[in-house]
């Protein structure tokens, strides 16, 4: 174990180690299939650290790399993926004090959200603890978050500081191709099986004919 253990106190190297790190640094990792030329933070302090907190899961212990909210408490992620996702959990790490956000509300496929739009219902809201080592896994119910192309993360309020702060934010789940089935339809009708276009294709030519 060795060096990779201090990076998390004695006696925490429970999944740090060889083959068990790879795996589970390879289940978060999401953070790759974010579009993120059209990732969007609303209410960041500073532009562009939004982005900043998603990344690979060994590097979730730099605290160099943070976000931290502007006017209040709140913040609110708009993250298009580059495909469909399946997503199966979430990982979210702060101080351990009063910025860290204290809940979590996920919307799927609502692209462009405002505050405004947080008013409607989420698919599915997190009560959290504080999380200063990135260690705690939020299961999300994947029947709802099965074909995912934009995800939307509120984080509506934190433990009672004026302003609310996350150093990492891990997605787990899988990934697919994007409009798979639409350029398998496209494709099929640019060159039509003349077995099952049978009637359409003699009408027109029976007419043309006569």
């Amino acid at each position: 174990c060795g060096a990779m253990a201090q990076g998390h106190g004695p006696g925490r190297c429970r999944c740090c180690c060889g083959e068990e790190a790879a795996e589970r640094g390879a289940a978060w990792a999401l953070h790759l299939r974010i579009d993120r030329q059209r990732l969007q933070c609303l209410n960041e302090r500073r532009e562009g650290s939004g982005a900043l907190v998603f990344r690979a899961w060994e590097e979730r212990g730099d605290r160099a790399k943070f976000v931290e909210s502007d006017d209040d408490e709140e913040l609110l992620f708009n993250i298009p993926f580059t495909g469909s996702v399946k997503l199966k959990g979430v990982l979210v790490m702060g101080e351990d004090d009063g910025t860290h956000p204290a809940e979590m509300r996920l919307f799927r496929n609502i692209p462009h959200m405002s505050f405004d739009d947080t008013a409607r219902e989420a698919e599915q809201t997190f009560s959290l603890n504080r999380d200063p080592l990135g260690e705690l896994e939020y299961p999300t119910k994947v029947a709802r978050f099965s074909n995912v192309y934009h995800l939307s993360m509120h984080f509506p309020k934190n433990f009672g500081a004026e302003t609310t702060k996350i150093f990492y934010i891990g997605l787990k789940g899988e990934w697919a191709e994007a409009h798979r089935h639409e350029v398998t339809i496209c494709n099929y009708e640019a060159s039509a099986n003349p077995a099952d276009h049978r009637l359409e294709q003699i009408t027109p030519q029976t007419h043309f004919i006569s």
